[in-house]
């Protein structure tokens, strides 16, 4: 037998053994962090729209019309938009581990600061604390994730970790509605009261937990072998060379036009996600559907559809290192889901139904957007680029809620509202439809 024939026969062993290595490693890295900062994000949703629930009583209790609720709900993400970009650059520097904790552990804090509310104005205090409190979060793990997964793996496992939105819905929902059936005059406290108390605490418990268990980066992990950090650094140079067709520092994120571009089409998103998430209790209570935990239980339903969405849009798009299309389809799918759901409100089953088709559109457009911004930004650039696409689009947090609280009492129905929605879902749709698919497909 020639060396040749040897060298030949080699190969495929030796291409087998680097597939397996690539497997077992980024399977590991997968249960080590996915699972972890799917909880972290549950329990950050849960407290930043568990607002939309305590609605349900603290209107009343308190004497807030919808413009007020609308107002306090949004104004949250003011306090999330100034102090978006600061927080994420800080990360950046000081590391993950720490700064995913402080924000935790004070978002937290004011979460159940909530409990004593009593006017409008202290509502509005809180609420913008709150936003400065969590800025940072999001964008904060969007940018941990590509310290670890080249670009080609993202859309999949940002579905995944996204998938803690329908999770916090499909948790959270009943168990907001039970807290506030079940404490409701318990030490003379409403229901709401005793909701924002109960699910303040998680958010502090796993805030220390990150101190303990998160790494800053491939090089800090102790649970990896040589072999497999070596893979994953290498796999993220890789990325990285190719992002060199991106800003390389903070004030070239802010000249580049396509970052605002993005921030664009994420606003439309937006719209959508957070006007579903805030008001999804009181759209499936205005069908005729009485009590908290009835309402919980049925607003759990589209948060389900969600979930199956989400990830079986992510996994194509990264088989098929597809973006623009199956971003479009799926904000299609919610603007379709608000308009026909919105034209059949008294309906529980027709608007539950249009209501599950838009939740698993709109929520499914979040996780596959930011396939399109990371395939182009990397390093500083990368921090401070994520951060300001998801401020300024996340403003849509404020003027979705308020616009729907101001259309519903100017009108007495949330039916224009949902119209706008629809529109705005397309108008982000058409936006991905015109970005360069050169400059995302991969």
């Amino acid at each position: 037998m020639t060396s040749s024939t040897l060298q030949a026969g080699a190969m495929p062993s030796s291409a087998a053994s680097d597939a397996a290595l690539e497997k077992r490693t980024y399977a590991k890295v997968f249960w080590r962090l996915v699972p972890f900062l799917m909880l972290c994000y549950v329990v950050a949703y849960l407290d930043r729209v568990n607002v939309g629930f305590a609605k349900l009583q603290m209107g009343q209790d308190l004497g807030f019309s919808e413009t007020v609720f609308g107002l306090g709900a949004g104004i949250f993400f003011l306090g999330y938009f100034l102090f978006e970009v600061p927080s994420n650059l800080l990360l950046n520097r000081v590391g993950a581990r720490i700064w995913i904790a402080r924000i935790m552990i004070t978002w937290g804090l004011l979460s159940a600061c909530f409990m004593f509310v009593k006017t409008p104005t202290s509502f509005y205090i809180l609420r913008f604390l709150l936003g400065v409190a969590e800025a940072g979060f999001y964008p904060g793990v969007i940018l941990y994730l590509t310290h670890w997964y080249p670009a080609h793996r993202r859309a999949r496992i940002i579905a995944v970790f996204m998938s803690a939105i329908p999770v916090a819905g499909i948790f959270g929902n009943p168990l907001s509605g039970w807290i506030m059936d079940s404490f409701h005059g318990v030490s003379s406290m409403s229901g709401w009261q005793w909701m924002f108390l109960i699910e303040a605490v998680p958010a502090v418990l796993v805030g220390v937990m990150v101190l303990v268990y998160l790494d800053n980066g491939i090089a800090q992990a102790r649970w990896l072998s040589a072999e497999e950090k070596a893979l994953l650094q290498r796999e993220v140079a890789r990325d990285a060379a190719h992002g060199a067709k991106g800003p390389h520092s903070v004030a070239g994120v802010f000249r580049d036009a396509r970052i605002w571009w993005m921030a664009f089409i994420y606003f439309a998103f937006v719209m959508g996600q957070y006007a579903l998430t805030f008001w999804l209790p009181t759209l499936v209570k205005a069908t005729g559907v009485q009590g908290n935990l009835n309402i919980g239980l049925l607003s759990a339903i589209p948060f389900v559809c969600a979930i199956v969405a989400m990830n079986l849009f992510g996994r194509s798009a990264d088989r098929r290192q597809e973006r623009r299309w199956h971003l479009i389809v799926p904000a299609l799918m919610g603007a379709i889901g608000f308009t026909v759901a919105a034209s059949y409100t008294q309906n529980t089953v027709v608007s539950l139904a249009f209501l599950s088709l838009a939740a698993a559109g709109v929520l499914t457009c979040a996780p596959l957007f930011w396939s399109l911004p990371t395939a182009f930004l990397t390093g500083t650039a990368a921090a401070a680029g994520i951060a300001a696409i998801n401020s300024v689009g996340n403003l849509a947090g404020f003027v979705s809620p308020y616009l729907i609280g101001y259309l519903k009492d100017l009108t007495g129905s949330t039916q224009i509202g949902m119209y706008v929605l629809a529109g705005a879902l397309v108008l982000g749709a058409i936006g991905v439809w015109l970005t360069p698919k050169q400059l995302v497909n991969r």
